[in-house]
């Protein structure tokens, strides 16, 4: 037991001293962790005996279930609602093109069993998120035509129906016949679904609705939840990790109190996750055994790389009429990555008798994808001039948190308070400060000069360098040359009851609204809702 603390202080140390130098690099951390695990393992210089499947499976797995959650919990709907007819499209069909591309390439040239090839397809059909957004998020590179937002979601979203696949071909490999397999499909795809969105429907309710969540508890509350849609779904035969990713999505787009912190402990969770997972791969490895399926494992990269997943974009894209390079750049960032890594395991953990070493084949293809694609992917954006300099690709993510000039403050109006009984007009309210908004009772008053402010009134101010009460929302819009209120003075804009515009972002300055300011195209705005 020592020793195994012992080694995992080492582990978690070099994650910590490696992570700069890597993210300089763009080299996502993958490789390396990957590496370690190679270099501890049976064929290394420890020569750590390991080679259990079944528990690196069940390991693997939870922690999977996790990094998926997060990826649904951090991504904005207000980014991804223009992509998430191509994203969905992709995410779902793209992997089904993927794995039957590849199946076929295996079949048919490198001689392979058929259901073996399905399985094969299956396994490496979905991408990478933690990787394409590594080396995004290194380099900076801030993408046009939202195809930052188009890969998170795509990315994202795509491992539970891999997965999908992995089981139809386990169960056709185990003997099943084709209207089991059918049923099994409905019921991955049912009941994963819907066991998400009941948990996240009932964790929103709690956390609106009720005080029964403290900021002492929230973080141990979502850890259950997360655990609770993996594992409920597998009552009924459903996706574990369709579950965590509806859970996560509804989340992360909910209303809900400490959202910042929840999302800083997350994010140190699955980094700890991912490092996890890389390592124990790396582990179970035996780099003795890569040579011998070199030539298969090479011959399926370059396939997929250069055919399937290049003809798979550009088929499904067209009738979204996505530009050339948006395809070619999207077809580069399909990274395979450690899901598919994972799911080979599952594949090998259920008995299934196969010809080919399904792990370090998978190994082998993985590691060529993130290494290759990943090293050249900041020089594909370029050539193909997919690089937005007036863009942030941070802005992709819910946990990205804008740096406003002006913050906001709400104050309680109580009895003593020098405000109580006068109007705004009179009162010398802070420097630089602004009335947003009076909160009085369950209705918010868009303030004027002769607004009375009485005891009991919310009143929240704009204030520089004030830090947010718990109950003050915001949530950015950016107008875009499509959006209804572009070129609109905001006193014409029909806005939902209690909306309020609150700042607008434009060319780099800060404009604080008013009636007669018209959008423009580009206008970031800060809504108070």
């Amino acid at each position: 037991m020592l020793f195994v603390l012992i080694l995992c202080t080492i582990v978690i140390f070099f994650a910590i001293f490696t992570n700069r130098f890597l993210k300089g690099l763009g080299i996502p951390s993958l490789i390396f962790f990957m590496a370690l695990g190679m270099i501890f393992g049976s064929d290394g210089l420890l020569k750590i005996d390991y080679g259990n499947y079944h528990i690196t499976k069940e390991m693997c797995s939870i922690a999977l279930g996790f990094i998926i959650f997060y990826g649904g919990f951090c991504t904005k709907w207000e980014t991804a609602k223009p992509i998430i007819c191509k994203a969905s499209v992709l995410s779902t069909f793209g992997v089904l093109l993927t794995a039957t591309f590849t199946c076929i390439f295996c079949h048919f040239i490198l001689n392979v069993e058929f259901l073996e090839s399905f399985l094969i397809g299956a396994v490496i059909s979905s991408t990478d998120a933690a990787s394409v957004f590594s080396i995004l998020k290194s380099k900076n590179l801030n993408l046009k035509d939202s195809t930052a937002p188009l890969l998170e979601v795509e990315s994202g979203s795509n491992d539970p129906m891999s997965y999908i696949l992995v089981i139809l071909a386990i169960t056709l490999l185990q003997g099943q016949s084709v209207d089991f397999v059918l049923v099994l499909f409905l019921k991955q795809m049912l009941f994963g679904i819907l066991t998400g969105i009941i948990i996240a429907k009932f964790a929103g309710f709690i956390f609106s609705k009720t005080k029964f969540i403290n900021e002492g508890n929230d973080t141990l509350f979502v850890i259950g939840l997360v655990l609770a849609a993996y594992a409920l779904p597998e009552l009924y035969s459903g996706n574990p990790f369709l579950s965590v990713y509806f859970l996560g999505f509804i989340l992360g787009n909910s209303k809900i109190r400490n959202k910042p912190a929840l999302i800083n402990f997350f994010d140190g969770i699955t980094s700890l996750g991912q490092i996890g997972i890389f390592f124990i791969l790396g582990l179970l490895a035996f780099p003795s055994k890569i040579p011998e399926l070199l030539t298969t494992g090479t011959l399926i990269f370059l396939f997929l790389t250069f055919i399937a997943r290049p003809l798979t974009i550009f088929l499904l894209m067209l009738p979204f009429k996505a530009s050339k390079g948006q395809n070619i750049l999207v077809s580069w960032a399909g990274l395979r990555g450690v899901a598919s890594i994972v799911f080979a395991i599952v594949a090998i953990d259920s008995g299934c008798n196969l010809n080919y070493d399904l792990f370090h084949l998978v190994f082998l293809i993985s590691i060529l994808s993130v290494s290759f694609q990943g090293t050249f992917l900041p020089y594909i954006a370029e050539k193909v001039n997919m690089i937005d300099e007036f863009s942030d690709v941070h802005k992709t993510f819910n946990d990205y948190q804008e740096d406003f000039s002006i913050k906001l403050l709400n104050v309680d109006v109580t009895e003593k308070s020098e405000w109580a009984g006068n109007e705004i007009k009179d009162i010398n309210f802070p420097p630089g400060s602004l009335v947003l908004t009076i909160k009085r009772g369950n209705e918010k008053i868009v303030p004027k000069g002769n607004s009375v402010i009485n005891v009991g009134d919310s009143v929240v101010l704009s204030l520089p360098n004030t830090n947010v009460g718990d109950d003050i929302t915001l949530k950015e819009i950016t107008i875009d040359k499509k959006h209804k209120w572009c070129n609109k003075k905001i006193k014409d804009l029909i806005l939902p009851a209690n909306y309020l515009i609150v700042m607008i972002k434009r060319n780099g300055q800060t404009l604080i609204p008013n009636g007669d300011i018209m959008l423009q195209e580009d206008d970031l705005l800060a809504i108070y809702d």
